[in-house]
């Protein structure tokens, strides 16, 4: 009797290593998401804040003025548009369109948040009112003050710009749009040509009476 040596032999493990990445790819297709979309969210709104306050003189009294963040620099908001975009964009292409876009995304948070952190001490959008108000093109705004709200728009732009390092990592692995309704070129079956009714079938013999024919008359 042949002596028969009992080898453990190994198993594929291809479906316990993959499941982790997956589980990896969600958690950061979802943070990713959520780090854009609220960033993008922060930056419109507080953009739309008061930014800066001051007063100017008119006839011996003073004039309280402010001034948004619209009125001091719209970058930041149109930045946030863009990585709006470009977050919904990353999911519509793959390879290396997906990582240009994911720059842009980053980029864009990037930007929004340095526009803003420059514009948290300006005082130009304030001299201008008053220059308007007082009709003095050199007047200029006094007991001039900033408040919070283009640091909060800064701290926007940092969530976009880290939902952009997200998808710069990790975006390879996220889904793509379903391409089940892209064509591939391949030609569709034809639909077979449709026969012509035969009239001696029982179907096509009560056809023709609702239709007040006569079936039994030639032709």
């Amino acid at each position: 009797m042949e002596h028969v040596s009992a080898v453990p032999v190994p198993q594929p493990r291809a479906r316990a290593s993959s499941a982790p990445d997956s589980a990896g790819s969600r958690r950061s297709l979802a943070a990713g998401l959520l780090l854009g979309a609220a960033g993008a969210t922060v930056v419109l709104l507080a953009s739309g804040q008061t930014w800066a306050e001051g007063k100017a003189s008119v006839g011996g009294g003073t004039l309280p003025l402010t001034a948004d963040g619209q009125d001091v620099t719209g970058v930041p908001a149109a930045l946030a548009v863009v990585g709006l975009a470009a977050l919904v964009a990353v999911f519509a292409v793959r390879g290396a369109g997906r990582l240009v876009v994911a720059a842009l995304l980053a980029l864009s948070g990037l930007g929004a948040g340095f526009s803003a952190c420059t514009g948290a001490s300006d005082s130009a959008a304030l001299d201008e009112q008053a220059a308007q108000t007082t009709g003095n093109t050199a007047a200029t705004v006094g007991a001039l003050s900033h408040t919070a709200w283009p640091y909060i728009t800064a701290a926007g732009g940092l969530l976009i710009l880290l939902a952009g390092l997200l998808a710069l990592r990790y975006g390879s692995r996220w889904p793509a749009m379903s391409g089940r309704y892209e064509r591939d070129g391949t030609p569709r079956p034809r639909k077979a040509p449709r026969t012509t009714p035969d009239p001696e079938r029982p179907e096509e013999l009560w056809k023709a009476l609702d239709r007040g024919e006569d079936p039994t008359r030639e032709a």
